[in-house]
Formats: structure tokens, sequence, C-alpha cells
């Protein structure tokens, strides 16, 4: 059974190699990522995991499509996936000292129709910045096209206090829960 990944993202085929799967294709969805109005975080989530399987599910009815999406939340504020560095400042400044939440949307479409879909949460707190840490980070630009601006498995490790929940999920796919998906439908993981 051919496993189709719908992801752009080098982090997820990676974690997905790191517990022996190697999808048959790698597809990313063409979606539109905006948060809908008044859309809370895990909803979020789960919706664009979602929508990602099934745009790639239209392209590959044949196989399995497996989508995540990891959204970065300060309560119900959702944080971009940063591009500028203005935009990646404004996280590590609203992050700074606090806790916030990883919420990671998986989606599995199978070709019989069926749709599985899970949101895990993983609670993170980071220290307390100082200007010349902030900088740091800024100038490393490890935080482009990251969600909430930063990436926890670089040079951001050393930002985060604790962690409570899945630490893969914040890299970007929750290893746990997507083995458990794929072994349920009969897929070897």
């Amino acid at each position: 059974m051919p496993l189709v990944l719908a992801s752009a993202s080098p982090r997820r085929l990676d974690l997905l190699r790191q517990i022996g799967i190697e999808p048959a294709a790698v597809l990313p969805a063409d979606i539109d990522e905006a948060p809908l109005k008044a859309e809370l975080p895990r909803q979020h989530a789960e919706r664009l995991a979602l929508a990602k399987a099934e745009a790639v599910a239209l392209l590959r009815p044949d196989a399995p499509v497996l989508a995540a999406d990891t959204v970065v939340a300060v309560g119900r504020r959702i944080l971009p996936k940063t591009e500028a560095e203005g935009e990646a400042r404004r996280c590590l400044d609203l992050l700074s000292g606090r806790r916030h939440r990883v919420h990671g949307g998986v989606a599995l479409a199978l070709p019989d129709g069926r749709r599985l879909v899970r949101v895990v949460e993983t609670v993170v707190a980071f220290k307390v910045l100082s200007d010349e840490e902030k900088a740091a980070y800024l100038a490393s630009g490890e935080w482009r096209g990251k969600a909430g601006g930063y990436a926890i498995q670089g040079r951001a490790a050393v930002l985060v206090r604790w962690l409570q929940g899945s630490y893969s999920n914040v890299v970007g796919l929750p290893l746990f829960e997507v083995a458990g998906m794929l072994r349920g439908v009969g897929y070897p993981a």
C-alpha cells in the first residue's frame, strides 16, 4: 500500500523516516491556510490537515494520503508561519517567558473514502528572552516559514524551558499518533 505524504516540509519526511516509513510520493497540497473568522487554533489545525489530505487524495485516489498542519497559539491567538523578520520578532516577544500550545493536526485520507483526523496538543514554555537572545535567533534565519517563528529542533531548543506532550508534534508530526493511525488501517508502522 503506497503512502503519499501531503507536505512540503522536509521535517515531516525526516520524522516519518525516523520511524521507518518511506512514502511512495511526496505531494504538497496547495490550499489557503488563512484562519477563518473566529476559528480556534485546534479547529484550524484539524481543518487544514483534512483539507490538505483531501486535496492530495483527489490527485492520488489509489493511495492513503497523510497530511498534517502545525498551529502555534497563545490563548486563542494563532501565530503566523513567519516570513518576515518583524513578524518573527513579534512572535518571540509574545512567546518570551510564557506558555503556548502547539496543535498538530493529522489527517489520513483512505482510498475507500474514509477520513481519519486527530489533533495533538503540546504545551511549550519559553524562558524570558533577552534582547540579545532574540537578535541572535533572528539573525540565524531559522524562524523563516516556521509556525510561531521558531524551530524547536534547531537553535530554539535553548529557548524552551520545558514542554508537556509530544516533542515530535512541535517539530511537525506527532509520531505516536501517526503510527497508531497507520497501524489501525493495516499499514505497517
